[in-house]
């Protein structure tokens, strides 16, 4: 007879780890997890899972505040093409592609780097991206309080190419706008002009 384990909220931990869990879907769909190429392949899957989603145990606000500095600044910043990987939260499949982020600093400006970890961050959770595009915009406006934020992405869903309508050239496309990127047409348009510079 099979344990039944209690859950009693969205963080509770089943006894069974997601490599026991991944050796029983590879017995549903037919195939021996003890043959030679699959012996490892739970623990594997378990330990990559892991990395993909470890943007939950990261703090948003512990990535920016170690490296905001008060600087007399008062023009665009951005910091383009930084490489997204994400799981789509309907099927667990990959979207991956480019984002753009911006924001006019009003008295304080964080390290560019610090840029990129915040991406990372809300990528390594499961995601759709349209939220990861807001999030990630309302990260940067709540912690720096700029002036205005921008953040684009542009994505390949494995959901639609390997599937469904299988469309291998879709790439979609989000923005959130916050502030004077939302307000002012020609702030919103110098980012979208600095964002296309150096694609054919």
């Amino acid at each position: 007879m099979s344990k039944t384990v209690a859950i009693e909220g969205p963080v509770a931990e089943s006894t069974e780890s997601i490599a026991e869990s991944m050796r029983k879907i590879l017995l549903r769909i037919g195939e021996d997890p003890e043959r030679e190429g699959l012996k490892k392949t739970p623990e594997r899957f378990e330990n990559a899972f892991r990395f993909m989603t470890s943007g939950y145990a990261q703090d948003p606000e512990k990535v920016l505040n170690g490296a905001k500095f008060s600087v007399c600044y008062d023009e665009i910043i951005v910091v383009k093409d930084i490489e997204i990987y994400s799981l789509c939260e309907h099927h667990l499949l990959p979207f991956f592609g480019k984002c753009h982020v911006a924001y006019l600093p009003d008295k304080q400006v964080v390290g560019l780097s610090k840029i990129a970890r915040l991406v990372n961050l809300y990528a390594r959770r499961l995601q759709i991206q349209e939220r990861l595009t807001s999030q990630i915009a309302r990260a940067i406006d709540e912690k720096l309080k700029p002036l205005g934020v921008g953040v684009i992405i542009e994505a390949r869903h494995m959901c639609m190419v390997m599937r469904g309508v299988e469309k291998q050239g879709s790439v979609a496309v989000t923005s959130a706008m916050l502030g004077t990127f939302r307000t002012n047409k020609q702030t919103r348009d110098e980012f979208l002009s600095l964002v296309k510079s150096g694609k054919s």
